[in-house]
């Protein structure tokens, strides 16, 4: 794997690379970095050029200051420009997680000329989780901690103890399990001790009002234009506290070219825990 910088959409992005090839690209969540997909840069590298950048404001990438450079359109555009960076005038798969995966619907759904495959690792659709938010107590109660992460307490709340908050979030039973190591433990606290990197990755729920009423849930998307027209593999971990299950109802509705794969038992951060699961119906939608 390699890692270097480049500057595309005003602002400068470190990623790590592997392989040649057709375009992959990896977008992770909060409060990850480029870090979460080392399984997949190492699977699909060996016939892709599978790219992972540090999305704005996370590790070692640029933490724009202007609360307004973490709207959607802005990152949306970085999406297009690295797109352009590495594959430019062709078509080229998008894999996403959380925010990440966010991101990944806004781009297919403004941009679906750019695309041939997306696959979205538990991240809800801006039209089902806005409902969701709007309507449904348990996902209303799931979703409670973004209003904190929107607070000005929150970079203190989280990097408490030595971002002991973060630490049981993301890898809480995962470090017992086996699906994180004391190396990704040390990988992560590094990355969130970044200047600036926490604020970074909190201003995506402070920029695009995402929580709970009374805030929103869109994304910053036109409610109107959620539709997405391009080939579409959905992998959700059923044990997700933060998303609920919920939001694969009603999902093709707004994706005509739907594949949905749950994987029973597997939380948010089930890129970590199954990620043979995951390679695999990745590998297997990108062969029909």
């Amino acid at each position: 794997m390699k890692d270097a910088y480049v500057t595309v959409n005003g602002v400068r992005l470190h990623y790590v690379s592997a392989g040649t090839g057709e375009l992959m690209l990896f977008l992770h969540g909060f409060p990850e970095f480029w870090y979460a997909w080392q399984n997949q840069l190492h699977e699909f590298g060996r016939d892709h050029l599978a790219v992972a950048p540090d999305m704005r404001g996370y590790n070692l990438s640029e933490k724009p200051a202007a609360l307004d450079q973490y709207h959607m359109g802005a990152l949306v555009q970085d999406v297009r420009a690295l797109a352009g960076h590495f594959s430019p005038q062709r078509k080229f798969t998008l894999v996403a997680h959380d925010w990440g995966g966010a991101v990944a619907w806004a781009f297919a759904i403004r941009h679906p000329e750019l695309l041939d495959r997306l696959v979205i690792i538990n991240a809800p659709h801006p039209g089902v989780f806005a409902t969701l938010l709007a309507t449904n107590p348990e996902q209303q109660k799931a979703s409670g901690y973004m209003n904190m992460f929107r607070s000005a307490a929150a970079e203190a709340t989280l990097s408490a103890d030595d971002y002991a908050p973060l630490v049981k979030t993301v890898m809480g039973a995962g470090l017992a399990s086996g699906a994180f190591n004391e190396q990704d433990k040390a990988a992560y606290l590094q990355a969130w001790s970044q200047p600036g990197a926490l604020t970074g990755g909190l201003n995506y729920y402070r920029a695009n009002q995402l929580g709970p009423p009374p805030a929103g849930g869109g994304f910053g998307l036109d409610p109107a234009r959620l539709t997405v027209k391009v080939p579409t593999l959905v992998i959700w971990g059923e044990a997700d506290t933060a998303l609920t299950v919920n939001n694969l109802d009603g999902l093709e509705q707004y994706v005509s070219q739907l594949t949905l794969r749950r994987i029973p038992g597997a939380s948010h951060w089930v890129v970590h825990e199954k990620p043979a699961a995951v390679n695999g119906y990745i590998r297997d939608f990108l062969q029909r």
